[in-house]
């Protein structure tokens, strides 16, 4: 396990201190104890024992509260910025001192990330750095990222970027493992950011990794997002996301579900997603499911379209979803199709698997993947192979009437709605927290 961690505390804070004047951004309450104290009490309780933390404008009152960590069982030291050095900048104090990988923690966030599954990914990539991520409801201000097949990361846009950047809602969660010779590219008393800086360079000197995780980890630089993170903590959502524990999921297919199905879309052009499926998506967001995506796109195996243009098409479908303020947790497609005879076909995709809807291998998959109880999960689709593959998985199924929904089928599904807002509304009820 690795058990030393930075967390990062220089900073004024300076788009919260209107609602929390005079007080240190990492001392901010939250569900009645500091934000730092719930980062070294989570953590603490799963293994980490050593904790330096940054610290800068009004940094005495972090020294104050924690002084040297005693009281929490844990041993913590303190960086001094005598200027402020950004989110890296403080990092070059530790060189030499750190001998093993460690954590990398944001003091304005509040997150429960299930660190053994993490580290074991950084050792399987034999990464020298991993940045968690995911997709959140703001990728317009967030640092983008992309990375291959292989979750190697390729680029990193740092905030702020073109407005017209179209890539996949996956951003930098502001968590990350760093193998100790990282430490030797930070500069000497230099201000920089790891978004912005460091990590766009990074790409081309270190092996860098995507972890992409659906567990709960939010920043409350801001207070309407602090006032969000606090309603997550008193509902429970925070720790019911950590990966230890079981998930409940919503699976939803895509064509005629959350997007106009104009019969295999194979440019970005002809993503357009319904007006409603964003609100609907985004409740989901805001409760305590997970949202899937579990989709056929036997465009590849037709040749159709390559695996470039249908990450294009998913990367508009996402940014149309984020001006709604809305993302997909995560996505699985299947590309292959059984069936021989069309005239671009690529026979390598012509076959028989177990993820093509009706077979259930998606959803299975995301289930072993994210620790998903699937007779609390639910299926969202417009044709019969959807209700199909839920049924197989054992979750509950709702089949629309957008898309193919009117079309006759002889498999039953366990309810029927007008579309995604009814069929969200259904499994959530009057309340997003169900």
């Amino acid at each position: 396990m690795f058990s030393t961690a930075v967390i990062l505390a220089g900073g004024k804070g300076t788009r919260i201190q209107d609602s929390f004047p005079g007080i240190a951004k990492p001392m901010i309450p939250v569900g009645g104890k500091p934000v730092m104290q719930h980062i070294i009490e989570t953590y603490s309780a799963q293994g980490i024992e050593r904790f330096f933390i940054t610290v800068g404008h009004l940094g005495d009152q972090i020294k104050d509260f924690f002084g040297d960590g005693e009281d929490w069982g844990v041993s913590i030291e303190y960086l001094t910025e005598q200027k402020p050095l950004g989110t890296a900048g403080a990092l070059y104090m530790l060189n030499g001192i750190i001998k093993t990988p460690f954590w990398v923690i944001y003091g304005d966030t509040i997150s429960s990330i299930n660190l053994k599954k993490m580290e074991e990914f950084h050792l399987n990539k034999n990464a020298q750095l991993s940045l968690l991520v995911h997709p959140n409801d703001h990728p317009y201000d967030s640092d983008l990222i992309n990375f291959d097949s292989n979750n190697r990361i390729t680029q990193v846009y740092g905030a702020p970027h073109s407005v017209d950047l179209e890539i996949g809602n996956c951003v930098n969660a502001a968590f990350y493992i760093l193998n100790p010779e990282i430490i030797d590219k930070i500069q000497e008393d230099i201000s920089s950011d790891f978004g912005r800086d460091l990590f766009p360079k990074w790409t081309k000197l270190f092996k860098m990794y995507a972890y992409n995780s659906t567990e709960y980890i939010k920043d409350m630089g801001k207070p309407e997002r602090r006032a969000e993170v606090e309603d997550a903590y008193n509902d429970g959502k925070v720790h019911s996301r950590n990966l230890s524990q079981k998930q409940k999921a919503i699976f939803i297919d895509r064509d005629g579900v959350i997007n106009l199905d104009t019969d295999l879309i194979r440019h970005q052009n002809e993503m357009k997603v319904f007006n409603f499926a964003g609100p609907a998506i985004r409740r989901v967001n805001q409760s305590k499911y997970i949202a899937i995506v579990i989709t056929n796109q036997s465009v590849i195996a037709r040749g159709l379209c390559d695996l470039t243009t249908l990450n294009s098409i998913h990367s508009r479908m996402d940014k149309q979803l984020g001006e709604m303020g809305a993302y997909i947790d995560f996505l699985y497609y299947c590309p292959h199709h059984p069936d021989n005879g069309y005239p671009e076909e690529l026979p390598e995709y012509k076959i028989e698997c177990d993820c093509r809807k009706p077979k259930p291998g998606m959803i299975l998959a995301a289930s072993k993947r994210f620790n998903i109880d699937l007779s609390k999960s639910w299926m969202i689709g417009d044709s019969q192979r959807d209700i199909e593959a839920g049924l197989s998985a054992g979750v509950q199924t709702i089949r629309v009437k957008t898309g193919h929904g009117n079309t006759k089928s002889s498999v039953k599904p366990n309810y029927s709605v007008d579309n995604l807002t009814s069929a969200v509304n259904l499994i959530l009820g009057n309340t997003i927290n169900k």
